[in-house]
C-alpha cells in the first residue's frame, strides 16, 4: 500500500516579502530624502527585514523551493549585514569606505540580477520586485563609488517601487489564499 504525505503547511513567502517590502520601503523613503536614518529603520532591518526573511527562507527550504529558500534567506541576511555595517561605520569601527560600500552594492546587484533572470518564467510581480531591487543595487553602487547624492535620491525612489511592489505581491498572496479567488493579480 503507497501511502502519499501532503503538506498543510502555509506559504512562507507572504512573510518573507512583507520583511523585505516594508523594511525596503522604509530605507528607501529616507534614500529619497523624507527623513535621516534612525533606529526604526535598523530595527526594521534587524528583526522584519532580516529575522523574518531568514525565517521564511528556512520554511521555502523545508518545502523544497530552492529560489524561495536561498532569496529569503539571502535578503535577511543582507538586511544583518548592512545593519552590521551601517552600525559600525557609525562608531568608526572598521569603517567601510565609498569605495567598500560601492563594491557590496554592486556584488548584491549581481546576486539579484541571478534572481531576477529566475523570475522571468513566473508572475509579472517577482519580475518587478527583483528588476527594480537590480537597478536598486546598482544606482546605489554609483551613489557610493561617485558619493553622488543624486544617485541616492533617484535609489531611492526606485527602491519604494521596490519594497510597494514586494507588499502589494504579499497582499496578493495573502488575500487571493484567503478567498480563494483573484483579488489582487499578481
Amino acid at each position: 500500500m503507497e501511502r502519499s504525505i501532503k503538506d498543510t503547511t502555509a506559504n512562507p513567502a507572504p512573510l518573507g516579502l512583507l520583511g523585505f517590502g516594508t523594511t525596503t520601503l522604509l530605507l528607501n523613503l529616507h534614500n529619497a530624502g523624507l527623513f535621516e536614518l534612525n533606529d526604526m529603520i535598523l530595527m526594521m532591518g534587524l528583526f522584519y527585514g532580516g529575522f523574518a526573511q531568514i525565517i521564511a527562507g528556512i520554511q521555502e527550504n523545508k518545502k523544497g523551493n530552492t529560489f524561495g529558500a536561498t532569496a529569503f534567506t539571502s535578503y535577511g541576511a543582507f538586511w544583518w549585514t548592512l545593519v552590521g555595517i551601517l552600525v559600525l561605520n557609525k562608531a568608526e569601527y572598521l569603517a567601510a569606505d565609498s569605495v567598500a560600500l560601492a563594491s557590496y552594492m554592486f556584488v548584491w546587484g549581481v546576486v539579484t540580477f541571478i534572481f531576477f533572470i529566475g523570475t522571468l518564467n513566473g508572475a509579472t510581480i517577482g519580475k518587478i520586485v527583483f528588476g527594480t531591487l537590480t537597478i536598486l543595487f546598482i544606482l546605489l553602487g554609483f551613489h557610493f563609488l561617485l558619493e553622488s547624492a543624486l544617485f541616492g535620491r533617484i535609489a531611492g525612489y526606485v527602491g519604494i517601487i521596490c519594497g510597494s511592489a514586494a507588499i502589494y505581491e504579499a497582499a496578493g498572496l495573502i488575500l487571493n489564499e484567503k478567498y480563494g479567488k483573484t483579488i489582487l493579480p499578481l
